[in-house]
């Protein structure tokens, strides 16, 4: 019986070769798209999954009061939870600092080999990691010792077994391998390191410096790092959560409300899980997974919608078929099976067409940044077979089983009577509803990818309020600021130099609380840290007041400049009132002077709202140095690297260029998304344009004696044409009509989240709407057109 399904199956798909090329290529592309996001999923869900004490251990998140949650907490919790409270059998911190900082761009610092964190020795054991070389009881508890992943451990030395060597990780000293851990790439884990160091370093760091002493101490600094546990057998993460709430109401709650709270997040439900402020590393949150998903099963229906319209338009042609067969004796339920099983086999043959497209495009994907950044590997290992074997078989069930209810239902008695009298839908059916809801969706998208272009173009042009072209960025690594500067300023093309600790606008932001008297309330404002020559490098003007003074450096560090935002929040009634006046920072150790005041500048990421911000003298905080230039790109690196080589010889110049450094978050987050977006819109649009070409390749079929007549009665080419299109064009109308309210409606849900933003004019609306009426008329004109030239002789020989 199936044998006979299948072979009726493929005859009819050999018989009807455009309906099954329409149909088959719909399915691949948008199968495609379903894919590739099915094995994004299935990437997401392998993090973590392969620990066996996966469901006992939890991350210590902190929730500050009217702020974001941010998966940081502070590094105090550790020691208190493992004294004073029961139920946790493990405990690990982990802190930021130890290498490379960057963890979105791993080659951000040329002259430090790894990045990573500083940890409890128990970090192996709790996250289940294996070395290859050294012991694993040891390995993490001397100061100043490093346990390197493998591919670092290649990376930087030549020896098989480093274990004994000495690394130098910039200006954090020198660092002894004490282990190698095993390669294992099946166990992917939501913490991204070359190499860990050994917490006690900065115990050690310590007796010479508090600063570190306090971020292993302080219950105020929640930002720099993490804190892991792993409870006790049959032991609910409830209990813990009271312990918990009694730490954060001892050390937060005597301010009213309570400044910051904690809450447990357990090790599955990091990635994907929810967007959360300082994530540990790059992480895909959940939102966008289900984002992604959305989108694969909207293109996916499309496709669904086509096979459902082109299959009941050619319902007709297939009417006498299924009447002979149940005069013979064929039952309901098999010609329902037979039709259901043509579905099934054009969507395992779109599967195969879809597969190879995949395996076309995997190399363009894995270029991409944010897909090198998240470290998607898109595997096409067995195990994802099954999954898509699955998937192909429910996409044609979901395709053909209305199909098949209506190609059942026949009676044989009308459709072998009176074939012509067999109306299936009328005017408003359900075959021009589902064209309309195709073409409704491509509008959404296409409107979708035009705004979300505009807004890259936006973010990209945009006029934030300082200088941005012609500067360069020279990062320190543990180099002379003074000297550096000095040498450069001796060159023709060295316009002006300035130290700061980091770029405005790029995403990175420094925070500190403020007040102006202890009894006022504190007002968090972002802080830069700068030289002298910051106002000039940026082309800033002050509204008030002066500059950081170039004669007495030592002054600067009780001065501070803030812009017009931080006088009106701080009370200040104009800019001249805040001039003189003290502020304190933080509890009120350092207090610092008002000196000027600058115009309000976009120092955040374009996304973000204007803030409060103030500029702080401290050459102890300048990471680069800004330097603006004139003359050609190429004369400012040779100038650079000539100054470079004077300064610090030993070590590679690691440089940059201020505009795009400042811009890359657009480029790697907006720049993906508008690639994402339209594509999706290009297949939505497609895919319907292949229905509507069935469609009318079916109407100009079923009328072509109709078309013939009505020539030689004396009908014009253009007038039949004209005729044959109205109909589909007016279903295209149609669905402007319903899809530019939806496409207004959904992006404006995520226009409204962004600070800056373009706006959704007439302009925009009128591309959209031209790009579906375009497309729709040449796909509907062809073949209205290949109806209205042809010889009325040969469409009537037969009759």
């Amino acid at each position: 019986m199936w044998k006979n399904y299948l072979k009726v199956a493929f005859r009819n798909l050999i018989r009807h070769r455009t309906f099954s090329f329409i149909n088959i290529f719909g399915l691949a592309i948008s199968m495609s798209l379903s894919l590739i996001v099915i094995m994004l999923v299935m990437d997401q869900y392998k993090f973590d999954r392969h620990n066996s004490k996966k469901d006992r251990i939890f991350r210590i998140n902190t929730l500050p009061n009217n702020w974001k949650a941010t998966a940081s907490t502070t590094l105090a919790v550790r020691n208190v939870l493992l004294e004073d409270y029961t139920g946790i059998e493990k405990a690990v911190r982990i802190k930021r600092g130890f290498g490379n900082r960057s963890m979105v761009d791993f080659e951000k610092d040329i002259n430090i080999p790894v990045t990573g964190f500083y940890t409890d020795p128990e970090f192996l054991e709790i996250f289940e990691l294996e070395l290859e070389s050294g012991n694993p009881a040891t390995a993490l508890i001397d100061p100043y010792s490093v346990v390197l992943t493998k591919e670092a451990a290649e990376k930087i030395f030549t020896t098989p077994n480093p274990i004994g060597e000495v690394i130098k990780v910039g200006d954090q000293g020198d660092y002894k391998v004490t282990g190698v851990l095993k390669d294992q790439p099946d166990q992917k884990s939501h913490i991204i390191f070359d190499g860990l160091a050994s917490i006690s370093t900065l115990s050690s760091k310590a007796a010479s410096d508090s600063s570190y002493k306090s971020s292993l101490d302080s219950w105020e600094n929640i930002y720099d790092g993490y804190v892991y546990i792993l409870l006790e057998e049959g032991l609910s993460p409830q209990q813990i959560q009271k312990s918990l709430n009694e730490i954060a109401f001892a050390q937060y709650g005597q301010s009213e409300p309570q400044t910051n709270s904690f809450a447990l997040q357990s090790l599955t439900k990091i990635t994907p899980g929810p967007d959360l402020n300082n994530p540990i590393g790059p992480i895909l949150p959940k939102i966008v997974v289900i984002f992604l998903g959305g989108l694969a099963i909207i293109v996916m229906l499309t496709s669904c919608f086509n096979f459902t319209n082109l299959s009941i338009a050619r319902s007709l042609t297939r009417a006498k078929e299924i009447g002979v067969r149940k005069v013979t004796g064929a039952k309901r339920i098999q010609i329902f099976t037979q039709f259901l099983t043509e579905a099934v086999v054009i969507a395992l043959l779109a599967l195969i067409f879809s597969w190879m497209i995949v395996i076309l495009i995997k190399p363009f994907l894995l270029n991409l940044k944010l897909v090198q950044v998240l470290r998607w590997d898109f595997s096409t290992s067995l195990e994802v077979y099954p999954y898509l074997i699955g998937f192909a078989i429910l996409v044609g069930i979901l395709a053909g089983f209305f199909p098949a209810v209506i190609l059942s239902s026949f009676q044989p008695i009308k459709v072998l009577k009176n074939l012509v009298g067999v109306k299936l839908f009328s005017a408003l059916g359900l075959r021009k509803s589902l064209l309309v809801l195709q073409f409704s969706i491509s509008l959404i998208f296409i409107l979708s990818a035009i705004l979300v272009f505009n807004q890259t173009k936006f973010f990209l042009t945009k006029d934030v309020g300082f200088a941005v072209d012609d500067k360069m960025l020279v990062r320190l690594n543990n180099t002379s600021y003074e000297l550096l500067k000095s040498e450069l300023l001796h060159y023709s093309n060295v316009e002006s130099v300035s130290g700061i600790s980091h770029i405005p606008g790029s995403g990175i932001t420094f925070g500190e609380d403020f007040r102006t008297t202890a009894e006022a309330e504190k007002l968090n404002i972002d802080y830069f840290q700068v030289d002298e020559d910051y106002l000039d490098n940026m082309g800033l003007e002050l509204i008030a007041g002066n500059n950081f003074n170039s004669q007495l450096p030592e002054s600067n560090k009780s001065k501070v400049i803030i812009n017009q935002l931080a006088v009106e929040k701080l009370g200040f009634e104009t800019a001249g009132a805040a001039l003189g006046n003290i502020i304190f920072e933080g509890d009120g150790l350092n207090a610092y002077e008002i000196i000027g005041v600058v115009h309000n500048y976009n120092h955040r990421n374009l996304l973000m709202d204007d803030a409060p911000m103030a500029l702080m003298y401290n050459p102890e905080g300048f990471s680069q140095l800004q330097v603006k230039y004139n003359g050609s790109e190429d004369q400012i690196i040779a100038t650079l690297q000539t100054a470079w080589n004077k300064i610090n010889p030993d070590l590679k110049m690691d440089y940059g260029f201020f505009d795009f450094e400042m811009r890359e978050m657009y480029q790697v987050f907006f720049g993906l998304l508008t690639k994402v977006v339209g594509v999706v819109a290009f297949l939505a649009i497609m895919i319907s344009c292949l229905g509507l070409l069935g469609m009318a390749t079916y109407i100009a079929e079923t009328k072509i004696k109709e078309v013939a007549i009505r020539k030689i009665l004396g009908a014009t080419a253009s007038g039949i044409t004209l005729q044959l299109s109205m109909g589909f064009i007016k279903i295209v109308l149609i669905a402007i009509v319903v899809g530019l309210p939806a496409a207004w409606f959904l992006n404006n849900l995520w226009l409204q989240t962004l600070a800056n933003r373009v706006n959704m004019g007439l302009g925009t609306i009128s591309l959209a709407i031209a790009l579906i009426l375009v497309l729709s008329v040449l796909t509907v004109g062809s073949q209205a057109v290949r109806a209205a030239f042809s010889n009325p002789a040969d469409n009537l020989k037969n009759d």
